[in-house]
């Protein structure tokens, strides 16, 4: 193998039918367990018209969408950018760009819907910036259904006792559901959930974390507070059922499983599934803003999504109006059920969706390295020759991060990940979704893919806190019998401090970026 390095700065439509049946009724019990509706009572529906999802690139909606177009719904996505992935993402639904922030793009999207699934939250911005946000998209989208003839609205919203004073993300919550119900013309369904359990949830990792990290746990005195936890099974089951049976329109219901917990419980039944022993201690010293920075820093989920969950704390979540049990009977899967089936499906390496699909805000809206002033770039460049073929060189790149980590780089890498935690970006515990496989939006540690070409090329760009934009791309080029793997650092710099901080890490790179593709290049 052959080494060198340079430096350059600056420089036809198909339409799927669907027949569906219960496969249980025909005795069919070994039909594979990715759908979590097949035990479902209700009777699909799918001749009332067009099912629109918003949020799909959520974790709720992520996981709707594949339920209600196995049921045979027509599905229309609401995005507010189209990509190309999006098709082999939903194969079989239509898809449609708009910003619930913008009331003139949002009513043609709205043409042609019979019910629509409100799954849009703006927590990922933080605090102090989500609560105008929703109310204004709540209120757009009610006007836009009405004018555009929408016939039903379905909405997630989160519990709490209204009669006391709720946490900035709760009381947000109620809010939408009230601007939501403010018209006459759409009846609006209201489902409330507190902690949803499954592979992937922002809540599930955070507990997950905390259990298998720490051997002592300081709790605030609010963590005494009670909370009725759900399975993402039951949640997506609700969230169908309520559709197919029309009875349910214009009514507002809480879900929760059947127990009630309080969170230093929560934790203490996971951690006995995994045989830990960890000592609480519960502190009466620290606001909850310290233990949710505290936490951040402990867990893979960023600051500001686990302050928005944190500040609920104080608050008693409970089911209070359990009357949805009157149209949908199914037993509801127990919280340790629940655990189990998270734990099984990360293990399983079968994540469908996760919290990091939809972070940070507006990931999508992004700018891409395409749309980059190139004369504005600082680009570094590390090469290796190898003999190895573009296909394997392409499968070892497409393992890299994670809980394999980055080769010889690890502590450097895990170094800048906890500087970004510390400044409550999204740092390196974020890992991956999948183990050998990658696609684009997919996260890698602090990266995000941005484009793919298979065997040929993949571009991350950077989502940790940085005075610029920064994109990392591997590329396989043939030259004559050999392969040449070259890594391509970009940075655009923002002021003054970006220029500093470009030149103060460039000496950083060579330990880093050639050992990673010298790694990769090995024919092992």
């Amino acid at each position: 193998m052959k080494g060198c390095r340079s430096i350059r700065i600056r420089e036809f439509d198909i339409r799927i039918i669907i027949v569906y049946f219960k496969p249980n009724s025909l005795g069919m019990n070994w039909i594979n367990d990715t759908h979590f509706c097949n035990d479902l009572e209700t009777i699909p529906v799918p001749h009332i018209g067009t099912i629109l999802v918003t949020g799909a690139t959520g974790y709720i909606g992520g996981r709707l969408v594949p339920e209600l177009i196995y049921r045979g719904y027509h599905v229309r996505v609401l995005v507010r950018k189209l990509s190309p992935e999006q098709k082999k993402q939903w194969p079989g639904a239509e898809i449609v760009e708009a910003d619930a922030l913008d009331l003139n793009r949002l009513i043609p999207a709205l043409e042609g819907i019979h019910t629509a699934y409100y799954l849009i939250h703006s927590m990922l911005m933080g605090p102090k910036q989500f609560e105008q946000a929703e109310s204004l998209a709540a209120k757009n989208f009610r006007l836009a259904s009405e004018i555009s003839g929408v016939k039903r609205i379905i909405y997630l919203g989160g519990l709490g006792d209204i009669t006391t004073r709720l946490s900035t993300h709760l009381r947000s919550r109620m809010r939408v559901a009230d601007e939501l119900m403010k018209g006459t013309r759409v009846p609006v369904t209201i489902l409330r959930a507190a902690v949803i359990i499954g592979s992937g949830s922002a809540s599930f990792e955070i507990i997950d974390n905390l259990v298998r990290k720490m051997s002592v746990i300081i709790l605030p005195v609010s963590a005494k507070s009670k909370c009725q936890p759900i399975s993402i099974r039951d949640v997506i089951k609700y969230l169908v059922g309520v559709l197919e049976v029309n009875e349910t329109a214009g009514k507002s219901f809480d879900i929760g499983g059947d127990k009630v917990y309080d969170y230093r419980e929560m934790l203490t039944v996971y951690s006995k599934m995994l045989n830990r022993r960890i000592l609480f201690i519960s502190s009466p010293f620290g606001g909850i803003n310290l233990f949710s920075y505290l936490t951040s820093l402990l867990t893979s989920v960023p600051a500001p999504i686990v302050f928005c969950l944190m500040k609920s704390l104080k608050h008693d979540v409970v089911v209070q109006n359990d009357t949805i049990k009157n149209y949908l009977k199914f037993p509801n899967v127990d919280y340790k059920v629940a655990l189990l089936r998270a734990i099984n499906r990360e293990e399983q390496d079968k994540l469908s969706t996760r919290w990091s699909d939809a972070y940070p805000p507006a990931h999508v809206l992004a700018i891409k390295l395409v749309e980059v002033d190139q004369t504005r770039l600082y680009t570094n460049r590390y090469s290796i020759l190898t003999q190895k073929k573009s296909s394997r060189l392409f499968e070892a790149i497409c393992t890299i991060g994670g809980k394999k980590g980055w080769f010889n780089s690890n502590f450097l890498w895990k170094a800048r990940g906890f500087i970004d935690k510390l400044l409550m970006g999204v740092g390196t515990g974020r890992g991956r979704k999948t183990k050998n496989t990658l696609q684009i939006n997919d996260v890698i540690d602090f990266w995000r893919v941005e484009k793919l070409d298979q065997d040929q090329l993949l571009l991350l760009r950077a989502e940790m806190k940085l005075p610029g934009k920064a994109w990392l791309e591997f590329k396989i080029d043939q030259v004559s019998k050999d392969n040449l793997l070259t890594i391509n650092a970009y940075f655009l710099p923002k002021g003054f401090l970006g220029h500093i901080y470009w030149y103060l890490f460039l000496p950083f790179h060579y330990y880093i970026f050639y050992d990673i593709i010298k790694n990769l290049a090995k024919d092992q």
